[in-house]
């Protein structure tokens, strides 16, 4: 499947390159970002290196990079992954840079890769977790129609303390409905 660029208002949202690996590493070695994330896992720099020339070529997910107009920087990436055309559903994940979060630009990213998700992939469902660390996130998905259809109790790691992981989802006549407000 041709990995697509969505135009917003703000951003551009386009596939991932190799050459995103430095600012994807600033990303994945960002504290902050790692704990509101669930992040465990100690990404080496051969690692990012790899996933970023190669993800754009894997099937199943669509993974695309928040640029915004007039600068092709990498500030962060938002991601549909575990697509299933038989169910129609999918799952949406979103990773902002330190300096670009609270900005509008991930509000903005799910919206059109909902669109996508909705019109052009034909899905009925998609979802997500959050951790319930991160309750800017968790507002933000409900502020988009996202509704909590669950809650994993202390399965992610808060430093010494445990969270919980809430688990959301949107279909499509949900998100159909929240077009016409």
């Amino acid at each position: 499947m041709e990995k697509p660029t969505l135009q917003g208002e703000m951003i551009v949202l386009r596939p991932i390159r190799a050459d995103d690996a430095d600012e994807v590493w600033e990303a994945v070695s960002d504290p902050e970002g790692r704990r509101l994330t669930g992040t465990t896992h100690d990404f080496s720099r051969a690692e990012i290196d790899a996933w970023c020339a190669s993800i754009s070529a894997r099937e199943g997910r669509i993974d695309l990079a928040v640029t915004i107009h007039g600068s092709d920087e990498y500030l962060g990436e938002i991601v549909l992954n575990d697509i299933d055309e038989d169910v129609r559903s999918a799952n949406l994940r979103l990773a902002m840079r330190p300096a670009y979060r609270g900005r509008g630009y991930g509000t903005e990213a799910i919206q059109l890769v909902l669109g996508l998700a909705f019109d052009g992939l034909g899905l009925h469902r998609v979802g997500l977790d959050v951790l319930s660390v991160n309750t800017r996130a968790l507002s933000m998905y409900e502020n988009l129609g996202f509704r909590v259809e669950g809650r994993l109790r202390d399965a992610y790691r808060d430093g010494e303390r445990w969270c919980d992981a809430i688990q959301m989802g949107l279909l499509e006549d949900e998100f159909r409905a929240g077009q016409l407000d």
